[in-house]
């Protein structure tokens, strides 16, 4: 009599013990971000669950089951799909080029069955595999500086474009700052850091000048005098400070911030949900959530440091790149510092795109930690 292998007991305590494995803290404070984010959709919707709230903690809890069936991946499953998926998400880019949804002047979208989606955020992913993937057999010689050095680029160049085409800077940003951070990490010279960063920072004045488009450029000279047009392209940054501002040390209270509640502050669900966040609890408030966000970032990274295997290191730490972009563009953003690109506060922003790439890079992250000591071979580093 035969049984199946869910059914082994084998198989069954293996699974329990993976499950043991699983950053369960990791797991709260997840939980504590994206409730606070449903507590601030719920009182910026005069304290009802819809539009937002119950849909936030909806998806927010499919998108933790699916996070801890992926920890259950072995690692070496991941290792394996690291090329085909980079390879799908620039299929998708092209796809969005020649087929793709255009909607309020950019073309992003791809829609399949009534199902819309921007592959962008496949993208996301694909290039903290692939560069892991990559790095995971090359060489230290390699890694450091040689001209094996204009693969990564390539691997990195070619979608930052395509999505820049779209046009959707705040993403493009998002893969190269990511893609930048893993060839770092994996041990780039410093010679070629500092040089890097130099001729980024020379090439950003015509770079807004003559290749950003009109709306584009508009936002960045906004960004640097928002007051020169408060009623049109300076309106978001300066309300978004008003909020800010008016919160002080303890907030106004909830559900009482005027910013939001009256409607002034825009996309306050989205892109500016941290500017209601301070305008009702203030400094505080704030603090207390950025805690939050560092302990995943901690957590997330003490999972790279763990990890046996070159390729989980790297992985696990691009996720955490990417996570904290997010947080530190968002909040820049929001507090002047930076022009507003549309990149969310994740897990505490209503988007249902942004949350399930998080968390699906979330359970890359947790696949590391259970999977850490899981070693995965590669006779290569190529792209073959």
């Amino acid at each position: 009599m035969t049984v199946s292998a869910l059914t082994r007991p084998g198989e069954r305590d293996r699974l329990i013990v993976k499950f043991g494995e699983v950053d369960w803290v990791f797991g709260l404070t997840l939980f504590l971000i994206a409730g606070s984010g449903a507590l601030m959709l719920f009182s910026i919707a005069g304290s009802s669950w819809d539009p937002w709230a119950a849909k936030h903690l909806a998806r927010f809890g499919l998108c933790f089951a699916m996070m801890i069936m992926l920890a259950m991946v072995d690692l070496r499953v991941w290792f394996a799909l690291a090329y085909p998926i980079y390879g799908l998400g620039l299929l998708l880019l092209l796809a969005v080029e020649a087929v793709g949804d255009v909607r309020l002047g950019a073309q992003r979208w791809l829609s399949v069955g009534g199902f819309s989606f921007q592959p962008s955020e496949v993208m996301k992913l694909g290039i903290v595999l692939a560069l892991a993937r990559y790095y995971h057999g090359a060489s230290a010689d390699r890694a450091r500086l040689s001209w094996w050095l204009l693969v990564p680029a390539a691997m990195i160049g070619v979608p930052v474009l395509l999505v820049a085409h779209q046009p959707d800077l705040g993403t493009a940003m998002l893969i190269a700052m990511t893609g930048a951070a893993i060839v770092v990490l994996a041990g780039l010279s410093w010679r070629i850091i500092i040089a890097g960063i130099t001729a980024a920072l020379v090439a950003i004045p015509p770079f807004v000048m003559f290749v950003m488009h009109d709306y584009q450029r508009k936002r960045v000279l906004t960004f640097l005098d928002p007051e020169n047009d408060p009623s049109g392209s300076g309106y978001h940054i300066l309300q978004s400070m008003i909020a800010l501002g008016s919160g002080g040390l303890l907030g106004k209270g909830y559900g009482l911030g005027s910013q939001s509640q009256l409607n002034f502050l825009p996309e306050k669900q989205t892109d500016f949900i941290f500017a209601t966040l301070a305008e009702e609890f203030g400094f505080v408030g704030c603090v207390t959530v950025l805690a939050f966000y560092a302990a995943v970032i901690f957590m997330g990274l003490r999972t790279a440091y763990v990890s046996h295997s070159h390729f989980g290191r790297l992985a696990a730490a691009g996720v955490m790149a990417t996570f904290t972009l997010y947080v530190l563009i968002n909040g820049a953003m929001v507090m002047g510092l930076a022009p507003v690109v549309g990149v969310p506060m994740p897990m505490l922003s209503y988007g249902g795109t942004v949350m399930l790439t998080v968390m699906i890079g979330f359970g890359l992250v947790q696949s590391v930690r259970v999977h850490r000591y899981s070693e995965v071979t590669s006779g290569k580093g190529s792209l073959v």
